[in-house]
Parts: C-alpha cells; structure tokens; sequence
C-alpha cells in the first residue's frame, strides 16, 4: 500500500497532465477547433472595440480619394509626354510639321507588328506616310481610314529598313524581330562596325528618308554567312508607345532600283 502510495506520489501529476492532453487533444478534434477560435475572438474583442473602427462611408472617401489620385497622375504623366512631343514638333520647320497622333488600339496577340492610331485621312495622312516617336523612327502607314490609321512597326518581322552606321557608312538591311531589338544584316562580308555603333536609315532607303535614327548596335556576328549580322538595339519606346508623329513619305520613295533592299510590306 505504501509503495503504490509513493509511486502515485511521483507519477500522479504526470498522468494528470497526460489525461489532460488527451481530452484536449480528443475535445480540438471533435469541434475542429471552434472552442479556441471563440477564446480568441473573446479576447480580443474586447481590444477591437476600442479602436476606432472605419465606417462604409469613409472606406468610398478613401477609395475616391486613391481614384482622383491615380488619375491626376495619370494626366500629369500624359501632360509631359505632351510638352515633350511640341517641344520635338516645334523644332521641325513649317514644311515638316507633322501629324500628332495617339496610339488607340493594339493587339496583345500583334504588340511587335501593329498598332492603330485616333488620326486618318480627314486629317491627310496617307499609305506609305512615315512615323516616328522619340527616339526616332517607329514604322510605315500601313492602312487608312477617315479617322484612323495602321502603323507597321519596324520591329515586325516582315518589316526590313535600309540603313547605315554613322560612323563608318556601312549598309545593310535591319529586320524586324518582333521585340525591342532588330537584326542587322549588312552588304559586305567583314563590315567595319563595332559594338556601340550608331544607326539610322540609309540613302539607299525607298520607303524611309535618310537620317531616322534607328538604334544602337548592340553584338556582333561577324562569321555569320551567307553575311555578317548584328543586333540592333531599337531606340523608339515599342514596347510602350502612346503619342507619335505623322509624316509625309518621302519623295524618292517610287524610285526603281532592284538593287535596293529596303520593304516594309
């Protein structure tokens, strides 16, 4: 009698404990847990209460409020881009003041080839009129109607630009690769050309006038055969344009000459 005595002695309160658990652990699978979320909604509750709590009207303010925000920024950015754009547009003398246009529609299955812009033939623009944005040259007039027009962009992958590297005067042919880069393939075997070097359309060009600034070379391939090629890092915002500018094509654009390579159909 005294041995077990001493043994509950020791181990009473353990078992206790484990009893306990159990009953916990058994009573937490029964009610899934509802008791404790109830203890802990009673505790708190009480601290919840005195905080101030925000009522439906001041959540709408709070969310007018963010609205007339994101949209005064929002104008304040279109704003810049504006200013910028007259600024470009005002250095162009009387005879080149071209055509402001917006970009209105893209295609997210055609974000490289295309986009649609608010301005058409009311407004003179015409098949084969160049664009450009800053930074320079964006594509061709591709389609018009009275009040929009489509633009081929040069990054399309049917889109080919004669150009030339200003530092050297090599030629070739950049073609459109559906991204923010093009390939640049040039006419001559070994072209002196280096990473870096700058690019702007070719007196050889039929469909552009000479001078756009295309981009920027950005690698070399020079064992590339049948011709050496490079990548051409456009300098024109595709990726994100949004205000553009409309000009008349150029004069030499009906000029025959089969050994110019320079299509942007």
């Amino acid at each position: 009698m005294f041995t077990i005595r001493r043994w509950w002695d020791h181990k009473g309160l353990q078992l206790g404990l484990l009893a306990l658990l159990l009953v916990s652990a058994w009573t937490l699978r029964q009610n899934q847990g509802t008791f404790l979320l109830e203890m802990y909604q009673a505790i708190t509750t009480p601290f919840q209460l005195l905080q101030p709590g925000i009522s439906p009207e001041e959540r709408i303010q709070d969310a007018q409020l963010l609205e007339l925000q994101t949209r005064i920024v929002d104008l304040e950015s279109q704003n810049q881009k504006l200013q910028n754009l007259v600024g470009y547009v005002e250095k162009e003398t009387l005879k080149m003041r071209p055509i402001v246009a917006r970009v209105v529609g893209r295609s997210a299955d055609h974000w490289w080839q295309q986009v649609t812009l608010n301005r058409g033939s009311k407004e003179g623009i015409q098949e084969g009129f160049i664009v450009k944005a800053e930074g320079g040259l964006v594509g061709l007039i591709e389609s018009v109607t009275p009040n929009t027009s489509r633009v081929l962009l040069i990054s399309d992958l049917k889109s080919q630009v004669g150009v030339t590297i200003s530092r050297t005067a090599a030629k070739g042919v950049v073609q459109g690769d559906a991204s923010s880069e093009g390939v640049l393939e040039f006419y001559e075997k070994v072209p002196n050309v280096k990473v870096g070097d700058l690019v702007s359309t070719s007196t050889y060009s039929q469909k552009f006038p000479a001078g756009l600034p295309i981009g920027r070379v950005k690698s070399l391939d020079l064992k590339k055969l049948p011709a050496s090629v490079a990548k051409v890092e456009l300098f024109p915002p595709i990726r994100y344009l949004d205000w553009v500018t409309i000009y008349p094509k150029p004069e030499n654009q009906d000029r025959k000459n089969p050994n110019l390579l320079d299509q942007s159909r």
